[in-house]
């Protein structure tokens, strides 16, 4: 077992203790990732004991601190009662997060010991998708009437300071009678009009709003030309239902940049961490092995069909990983931007003709001038002008290939629902390590007689 750090030392000394407000003030003074990994090396019992020393606002404010997946790992391990209490005291935006994350089970079992408002919202939001305004708005936001007067606002804001103190508050929206968006007050817009003023008469009118199916680009652009606070979100009828923050659009990015890197790197299924259940994360792992243990058997199986040329030219085995990793890297090129151009909506999915004669002219430019270099290198080194023809040509028909297919993978992808990001980068492999041994050996056996046994 590895030695604990000071902070895992005192944190499990003060859970021995049962000193809870030592507790909440020792996690106080820890950064948001010094709290999760320390919380995360604690034992299971020290774990339950933690969060039944903390109050439900403290436990809160760890659980904000971490992955939303760890937090439900642990938030799932807590008897329901308790769960529901420190989950009622999470922002909107972070309950959905942690909510989405959980087993569907036990996040229904925590939403019925909830408040009834709070798990009502809660349903609602968890109904959008998570890279949409719906999905990553807070409802947590300021709305009047626009019948009401300044006095009315200031006095709710008063009354009700406590409750509004953690409220991320740069607007105040106005709405109607029929809670549909007509308004925007700004701070100062309170201060210095008379108080028996209607809001109707200071607030700004239409105001920009972006609607709650709004996707994340778009929620990216709209702040890129507007360098607002938040943005407000309405529905198909123009009531408004939360607040897009713009930190909250920085994190979706995020997040989704880091889950594409996961899963081009074989992690399936989310992130994984270390302290997750050991056979959760072979699975994890297993799901993208195996099914390329299955690709590679195919590719294989080409070179066993022609081990006869390969070993009547041996010389051929050294060629063989070359064709078929430098056409890789052409097609991975035609993915990326295939991917790019489809997450810009400057492509769709059925545009198939048009990007494969952008792809063809471009793979027939580089398959030539890398077949040439190759060809060439292979000339030079065994001086036979038939073996630098034989892998110059296989490299520049295969990149071609290559090429072309990685422009459209995404795009078919897409099409039958698949995520390209996952499929398109095993799948390219495959063809282009399979189609670059059968036409190098292929070349190679119509031309045996000529190569000379080299």
């Amino acid at each position: 077992m590895s030695e604990l750090t000071p902070p895992q030392e005192t944190l499990s000394g003060l859970i021995a203790a049962g000193m809870s407000v030592d507790l909440a003030k020792f996690i106080d003074t820890l950064s948001p990732s010094e709290t999760a990994r320390v919380i995360f090396r604690l034992t299971e019992a020290e774990q339950r004991s933690l969060f039944r020393l903390l109050s439900p606002e403290d436990a809160a404010d760890v659980i904000e601190e971490m992955p939303e997946s760890q937090a439900a790992d642990l938030v799932e391990d807590m008897p329901t009662g308790q769960a529901a209490a420190i989950m009622g005291e999470l922002s909107s935006d972070q309950l959905v997060d942690v909510l989405g994350e959980m087993n569907k089970n036990a996040s229904r079992a925590i939403l019925a010991k909830m408040d009834k408002d709070d798990a009502k919202e809660a349903r609602m939001l968890l109904e959008y998708a998570k890279d949409c305004a719906g999905g990553l708005m807070i409802s947590e936001f300021l709305a009047y009437q626009d019948d009401s007067t300044i006095q009315e606002v200031l006095d709710d804001l008063q009354a009700n300071r406590s409750k509004y103190h953690d409220y991320h508050v740069q607007y105040f929206y106005v709405v109607d009678g029929a809670k549909k968006l007509v308004g925007v007050l700004r701070m100062n817009d309170l201060l210095f009009p008379e108080r028996e003023t209607r809001l109707a008469e200071v607030m700004i009118s239409a105001p920009l709003h972006v609607s709650d199916k709004a996707t994340l680009r778009e929620l990216e652009e709209f702040f890129e030309e507007h360098q607002l606070f938040g943005v407000p979100v309405v529905n198909e009828t123009q009531r408004l239902v939360g607040v897009v923050l713009p930190n909250a659009i920085e994190e979706a990015i995020n997040k989704r940049k880091t889950k594409t890197f996961l899963r081009l790197s074989g992690i399936i299924g989310g992130e994984e961490f270390r302290t997750m259940p050991l056979f959760s994360r072979s699975r994890r792992r297993l799901a993208w092995l195996s099914m390329n243990i299955v690709l590679n058997i195919i590719a294989a199986s080409v070179i066993a069909m022609y081990q006869d040329t390969l070993a009547a030219a041996i010389t051929l085995a050294v060629f063989l990983p070359m064709v078929s990793d430098m056409s890789g890297c052409s097609g991975n090129q035609a993915v990326a931007v295939s991917m790019r151009e489809l997450s810009l909506g400057l492509v769709r999915p059925g545009e198939l003709i048009w990007v494969l004669a952008k792809e063809v002219r471009i793979g027939i430019i580089n398959g030539l001038v890398l077949g040439v270099l190759l060809g060439g290198i292979a000339f030079l080194w065994k001086g036979n002008p038939w073996l630098g023809l034989v892998v110059g040509g296989a490299l520049a028909a295969n990149t071609l290939l290559s090429v072309m297919l990685g422009g459209l993978l995404p795009l078919l992808l897409k099409r039958v629902k698949l995520d390209p990001a996952l499929v398109s980068s095993p799948l390219l492999t495959t063809v282009t390590d399979m189609c670059g041994f059968f036409f190098v050996l292929s070349f190679a056996t119509a031309l045996l007689p000529k190569l000379g046994g080299i």
